[in-house]
């Protein structure tokens, strides 16, 4: 008894777990879920095609054109002159620029000279008996010779006889060797060859300098050039004489140049072809960075964009039916920031600034707020 007593409960318990279990189940309600579709709103610029000129920019360093770097041809102690050897000093054409202490060489120079003198006196009483003729030239010689002065050409021989006479014994070779003194006695002082500014100092008044040595740099800032690399399908816009705008990066600035040298030569590596402009101004410097303007060309029915616009380098997406279509254009030119395109027709919505994630067939929403192109 006791037995089915259990079975019965168990029946029991069984069937109402199933009863209560269904009756959750219908009670239970599901929560739907609820998908929002995420729009991206996209600033859109309109195409108005019209003639845009094509300027190509290029940018670069300014160069003195007159400019050389002083280097030490002899041997000697710096001396002071009238004005400091210091970055910044102005020499005018002529002036001093610096002077080493000769006062050995000198030396050296007189006892030479004092030599030849010597050796055409001793000569002097064989002229007189063997060339009568020629005896007053040589005494006038003598007469006039100084060792202060720079030495006079020797007397000109008027036979093969004298010519022989005077080389066997030795005065031609004296001579030019006192003449080679003299031209090296003038590398001890420097002056300006034109006006100018010292723009490199490396030496100071008492400094031992030896041959070879860089002393400097000496620079004329009247005038200036630069040279620019343009691409070898574009050199037919290089012609000498031809005026040129440059300016500043903040182009607060412009400048007129004109092209003065062109590189016959096309660097076979960029295809680039080199012309080089000059441009004068009291207020450029020896390596101000200038950007240059080289007119090309006007291109018609053409819009301008910006680089980053592009995909691909071909393609460009417009908005229609505020849906994203990525179209084919063509480029026509292109410079560091915008690119200059054809093949949109006007009125079409392109995007102004890009996109992340764009695709194809893209829901949009066009922002009512207008966007500098």
């Amino acid at each position: 008894m006791r037995k089915i007593i259990s079975i019965v409960l168990a029946i029991v318990l069984v069937g109402g777990s199933i009863i209560i279990a269904k009756v959750l189940i219908n009670n239970k309600k599901k929560p739907k879920q609820k998908t929002e579709k995420i729009i991206k709103t996209v600033f859109t610029q309109t195409v108005q095609n019209k003639e845009i000129p094509l300027v190509i920019t290029i940018n670069g360093n300014l160069v003195a054109k007159n400019k050389i770097e002083i280097y030490a041809e002899v041997q000697g102690v710096l001396e002071k002159t009238t004005k400091e050897f210091k970055q910044g000093t102005s020499f005018s054409k002529g002036e001093t620029i610096l002077k080493i202490n000769s006062d050995e060489f000198y030396a050296n120079l007189q006892a030479q000279k004092s030599n030849l003198f010597n050796a055409i006196t001793a000569i002097m009483p064989d002229i007189r008996l063997d060339y009568p003729a020629e005896y007053t030239k040589w005494l006038t010689y003598l007469q006039n010779f100084s060792t202060n002065t720079a030495l006079e050409e020797l007397p000109l021989s008027t036979s093969e006889k004298e010519r022989f006479f005077i080389s066997g014994r030795g005065i031609n070779t004296t001579y030019y060797n006192v003449k080679n003194l003299e031209v090296k006695l003038g590398k001890y002082t420097l002056r300006a060859p034109f006006n100018g500014v010292l723009t490199e100092s490396l030496v100071n008044p008492g400094t031992l300098i030896r041959p070879g040595q860089k002393l400097g740099e000496f620079i004329d800032p009247s005038v200036y050039e630069i040279g620019v690399s343009v691409k070898s399908e574009y050199r037919h816009l290089l012609q000498i004489g031809k005026k040129v705008e440059l300016y500043n990066l903040e182009k607060t600035n412009t400048w007129t140049g004109k092209v003065i040298r062109i590189n016959g030569k096309v660097d076979t590596s960029t295809q680039t072809i080199t012309a080089f402009i000059q441009v004068s101004s009291p207020d450029l410097k020896e390596g101000q960075y200038v950007e240059v303007a080289l007119q090309a060309k006007s291109e018609e029915n053409a819009y301008e964009i910006s680089r980053n616009l592009l995909v691909d380098n071909s393609k460009l997406y417009i908005v229609k039916d505020s849906v994203l279509d990525l179209v084919n254009i063509t480029t026509i030119f292109e410079n560091k920031n915008n690119v200059v395109i054809k093949g949109l027709e006007n009125g079409t919505q392109i995007l102004s600034k890009p996109v992340p994630g764009a695709y194809a067939g893209m829901l949009v929403k066009v922002s009512t707020q207008k966007t500098k192109q």
